[in-house]
């Protein structure tokens, strides 16, 4: 990303630079220190897909499983939380986003047994706003909201003891107009539908498309591309907000071309399913 002539990015084990984007010279180099143990959890490498800048700070996700706000200026550290649990095998490879002084950031491990969540943090203080699990946890315990006790119904058996999965890993979009968030998510945990939930269910939220409320992330609404899904057809592909001519009417839509192998097309305000085609045979 680029602002007032400096260039910001990311490498591999979470790193930032910025550059003069006029002459190269570099500015500054932040150097994450982050564990390189956490490199053998990370199912895909040890790679970084971007940072995000809001009001004079760099944010960055960590492989470890930290956010960290930097000084856009200087690249010294202005605040670090640890988003995830030590002890379980989460990462972070996504870009975190900005929404209304918020940082949005969504973790990975489903491959290795975690429960899949996304977080809001403040912007300024790094203290956390809300947080949206994305599939439901121990049904002995209370649910964190109405949206997990409803997911529970779609799940058999003790799925929480293998994490669940659907980890919200890259896809997070943002629409102002409506308020709205929209998070894609990832497979189970494990991938074998019959192992994670033997008499069978939809599994939510699993590789879905999820709507949010951006003020306190309740859920306003969910797609699933693929219920039970059995195969690792993740819906963490990048998530497109468009205003489309649909028999002529002029539709505010979200589209994604997810790994199942079909296009799907979506009122983001409502959620209903305006299109499903496939792109792959």
């Amino acid at each position: 990303m680029i602002a007032d002539g400096v260039m910001y990015g990311t490498t591999s084990w979470s790193n930032v630079f910025a550059v003069d984007a006029r002459t190269g010279e570099e500015l500054w180099y932040w150097d994450s220190q982050a564990d390189r143990a956490r490199g053998s959890k990370a199912c895909c490498d040890v790679a970084n897909r971007g940072a995000a800048l809001y009001e004079g700070k760099v944010f960055v996700g960590v492989i470890d499983g930290r956010l960290v706000a930097l000084d856009a200026a200087t690249g010294e550290p202005v605040w670090d939380v640890q988003t995830t649990p030590v002890d379980l095998p989460y990462t972070i490879t996504g870009a975190p986003r900005v929404v209304d002084g918020k940082v949005l950031i969504g973790n990975g491990g489903a491959e290795l047994g975690t429960r899949g969540f996304v977080s809001a943090y403040d912007a300024d203080t790094g203290e956390l706003v809300w947080r949206f699990y994305t599939v439901p946890g121990d049904p002995n315990e209370p649910f964190e909201s109405p949206a997990m006790e409803a997911a529970a119904d779609t799940w058999t058996g003790e799925w929480w003891k293998f994490g669940g999965g659907g980890t919200a890993w890259d896809a997070i979009a943002h629409d102002p107009e409506a308020g709205l968030i929209y998070i894609g998510t990832g497979n189970g945990s494990p991938w074998v539908h019959r192992w994670r939930s033997p008499d069978g269910g939809d599994n939510l939220y699993l590789s879905s498309i999820v709507a949010l409320a951006a003020d306190t992330g309740e859920l306003v609404w969910y797609y699933q591309t693929t219920p039970g899904d059995n195969w690792d057809y993740t819906a963490v592909q990048q998530l497109m907000l468009v205003d489309l001519e649909i028999d002529g009417e002029l539709r505010q839509v979200i589209m994604q071309a997810p790994k199942n192998g079909f296009f799907y097309v979506l009122d983001r305000i409502t959620g209903e399913l305006l299109s499903a085609e496939p792109y792959s045979k």
